[in-house]
This record gives C-alpha cells, sequence and structure tokens, in this order.
C-alpha cells in the first residue's frame, strides 16, 4: 500500500506542472490585463503600461511565472490584487459553501442512482427498467444552469416550498443551512445521479448474471439480501470510481450554479476574478480546485481495496 500510495504521489507531479503552465499560460495570453481593470475604459496606454511595472506584469512571462512557482513551493499561492487579501485567505472564506453543495448534491445523487440503478438492473427489460433509465438519459440531458431555473421556478416561485437564492452558514442551524442548498444541489446533482445510475444498473447486469447468485438463490436466501448484499458488493467497484468521479465534478462545476443561486463559493469567486482579471486568484482557484479533483480520485483508488480484498494495490 506505502508502495503503491508513493508511485500515485510521484505521478501527480508532471501533472501538477502541465496544469500551472496550462493556468498560467492562458491567463496572461488573454487579452486585457489587472491594470485596465483598475484604471477604467480612460485610462491611457502610459498609466497601463506603469501601473503593470508597479505590479510587475511587464516582466518576461517566464520570470513571471518561475516568481509564482517560487512562491508556490514556499505554500503562498499569491496576494489578490482587489480584494487586499492572500488568495490562500480567500479560498478559506470561499470553499465552505462550495463544499457544502457538493456534498449535499452527492448525497442526492446517490440516495437517488444507486436505488434506481438497482431497480432498473432487476427489473431488465420491463416498464420499470426503459422509464428509469429514460429519466436518467434526460437528467443528463438537461444542463445543470437550465434543471436550477426551472427548479426556481416551480419550487420557488410558484410554490413558494424553499427559497429561489442565498446562502446560510451551517452557524445558522443545519436546517436553515440545508433549506438554501436543496434546490442547488438537485440542479448540480442531477446529472451526476444519471450517470450513478447507468453505471449502477450496467454493473448490477453484468453479476447478477454469475454463477455465485444462481447458487445463492438455489440455497433459498431471501431476494433482496442476494441483490443488496451480494450482487451489489461485488458490483460496487465501478460504481465507487463514477462516484469519486462525479464529487470531483461537483466540487470542480459548481461555478454557473453557485452564480444562478448567488451562493458565494469557489466558483463566484473565480468568475468575480475573471471578470476583473486578478491573475493571483484565477490561478490559485483552479490549482487548488485541481488539486482537489486528483486527491478524491486518489482516495477512491485506495478505497478499492478496503471495498474488495481483492484489489492488490501493490501489484497495480
Amino acid at each position: 500500500m506505502a508502495g503503491y500510495l508513493a508511485k500515485r504521489l510521484l505521478s501527480l507531479v508532471p501533472v501538477l506542472f502541465v496544469v500551472t503552465v496550462a493556468i498560467f499560460l492562458i491567463i496572461h495570453i488573454t487579452p486585457g490585463g489587472p491594470a485596465a481593470s483598475i484604471l477604467g475604459m480612460e485610462a491611457t496606454e502610459e498609466e497601463i503600461e506603469r501601473l503593470n511595472e508597479e505590479l510587475g506584469l511587464n516582466r518576461p512571462i517566464h520570470e513571471q511565472y518561475v516568481t509564482w512557482v517560487a512562491g508556490l513551493l514556499r505554500g503562498d499561492l499569491g496576494d489578490s490584487i482587489f480584494m487586499r487579501m492572500p488568495v490562500s485567505r480567500a479560498i478559506r472564506e470561499h470553499i465552505g459553501p462550495t463544499l457544502s453543495l457538493a456534498i449535499v448534491a452527492q448525497l442526492i445523487a446517490i440516495v437517488l442512482a444507486i436505488p434506481f440503478g438497482m431497480l432498473a438492473a432487476y427489473k431488465r427489460g420491463t416498464l420499470a427498467d426503459y422509464t428509469l433509465m429514460g429519466a436518467s438519459l434526460l437528467g443528463m440531458a438537461v444542463p445543470s444552469f437550465l434543471m436550477g431555473l426551472l427548479l426556481m421556478l416551480v419550487i420557488g416561485v410558484k410554490l413558494g416550498w424553499l427559497p429561489v437564492a442565498g446562502y446560510a452558514p451551517l452557524s445558522a442551524g443545519l436546517g436553515v443551512h440545508l433549506k438554501f442548498l436543496i434546490l442547488p444541489a438537485l440542479s448540480l446533482g442531477s446529472i451526476q445521479a444519471a450517470l450513478i445510475a447507468r453505471m449502477t444498473r450496467s454493473s448490477m447486469l453484468d453479476i447478477l448474471n454469475l454463477p455465485f447468485i444462481r447458487t445463492a438463490r438455489s440455497k433459498g436466501l431471501n431476494e433482496l439480501k442476494v441483490v443488496g448484499k451480494h450482487a451489489l458488493r461485488n458490483a460496487f467497484l465501478p460504481i465507487l470510481t463514477v462516484v469519486g468521479q462525479t464529487f470531483g465534478t461537483l466540487v470542480t462545476g459548481a461555478v454557473v450554479v453557485e452564480s444562478i443561486f448567488n451562493i458565494p463559493g469557489l466558483g463566484q469567486l473565480i468568475l468575480n476574478s475573471i471578470e476583473r482579471r486578478d491573475y493571483a486568484v484565477i490561478q490559485g482557484v483552479v490549482l487548488f480546485v485541481t488539486i482537489i479533483y486528483v486527491a478524491i480520485n486518489l482516495a477512491v483508488d485506495l478505497l478499492y481495496g478496503a471495498v474488495d480484498p481483492r484489489v492488490r494495490l501493490d501489484k497495480r
């Protein structure tokens, strides 16, 4: 296990290097800059150049990159030009809403998707199977922002059951906290639920036709125990993989949903930073989210051995 973990951690070094280069180049070759945003539309070229010199943005791009990476190696993500604070502090202040939204969305997706996927596999070829898989296709086809707008209109505006926008921290109470998160979590988790449901159905179909399932049934075991325990346990590795990938996607892909529902998370932070060309914040947030995504996938790999002892991580 230790050897496998060391290999995986070492393999992340080139990945993160490529990510840092890509982030830095894309941001710095994009037209415009923080100086123009600070000075406004009426600023002259001389004023913009003078401010760029003060900010160190007129240096060769490779020098700026080396300076940024040197700071990263010291644990310094840089400072926000507009918010007048370290990027690490800005991330800490905005990560809570994003993680809360992602966790609630993932829980909703899992609670809906795994039972429905199991039922679709058990009822293969029936109306229940076609209905559930049709609903999953619809869930994958409808974008999260459109689903969010529909939920806001129907549940928030027409029925008035839940608030249509805003955010309440956990300190305000769990009930109030969840009340503001349910609609955005449903809109964000609908696509993930569809993916998990389809993977659950596919994995369960492979297992339900194996000899040991027929043997368990011939011994007179309860059907719920056969399907819910023996079949699901042996089909769980592919499901665990897609659950981990979807959670990483939820964390990284909450930008649009947070904007629609006015949630002060990382999505709102990076959108505001893009509008203002706040380079340090954009670079820091994208790198931070990338690390989270990679860490989640690594955690899923390590969980394989716990879920199925037949998986030998040291030999992978």
